[in-house]
């Protein structure tokens, strides 16, 4: 009598455990194989000692090259103003104004700024008072959530550094970069046109 084969069942669950065991076991001398003297050490990264003038105040500072100005703003020199939305250059929350003209700081290096000023939102306040433009903004309840106040105000300050007498036009074109959640832009548009004549509504 010919013997039948008996097919043994197996679930899809032990399926899987066997199969992703096979896969760490096959993966593992990989792992095992790397070399601890590829992988960088912190004495490794190039650095590089900078000069900066910071809302008015001359700083030097030692620098690894890799970092952003947003980074040395917020984490060596406590300027948390600055806020990181993005961190890739597209939502305007970090922009400062490096020589006067708006950058977005999340995507420049600190080294770059060697030698310059960079103006922040906490450099706009003088004296313990705000800023005109700071002002108009909250008499014309610019900020909502508040993240992208900075940055928004950074902007603006730099518009109206270069064009004391901008339209609404000017304006809008002025703040593209500039990324608002709460999609309060006409509230700005209006607080800046208020600040460039001088008053509020």
């Amino acid at each position: 009598m010919a013997k039948r084969k008996i097919k043994k069942k197996i679930s899809r669950r032990k399926f899987l455990q066997g199969t992703g065991a096979a896969l760490a076991a096959a993966a593992a001398p990989t792992v095992e194989a790397q070399n601890p003297a590829t992988i960088p050490t912190a004495d490794a990264v190039p650095k590089t000692t900078i000069r900066i003038t910071v809302n008015g105040t001359p700083r030097r500072i030692d620098v690894e090259d890799r970092w952003t100005l947003v980074e040395v703003l917020r984490d060596h020199f406590g300027m948390t103003g600055t806020k990181i939305g993005c961190d890739r250059g597209e939502c305007g929350a970090c922009t400062v104004l490096l020589d006067g003209k708006p950058v977005y700081s999340c995507s420049n290096l600190a080294v770059w700024a060697d030698g310059r000023s960079v103006q922040t939102v906490e450099g706009l306040a003088q004296n313990g008072r705000l800023d005109p433009l700071q002002q108009a903004f909250i008499e014309h309840d610019g900020p909502q959530c508040g993240f992208c106040t900075s940055g928004q105000l950074m902007s603006a300050k730099g518009l109206l550094t270069r064009n004391p007498h901008p339209n609404a036009n000017d304006v809008r074109a002025a703040m593209t970069g500039n990324l608002c959640r709460c999609s309060n832009y006409n509230h700005y548009v209006e607080a800046i046109l208020a600040a460039a004549k001088g008053g509020s509504r």
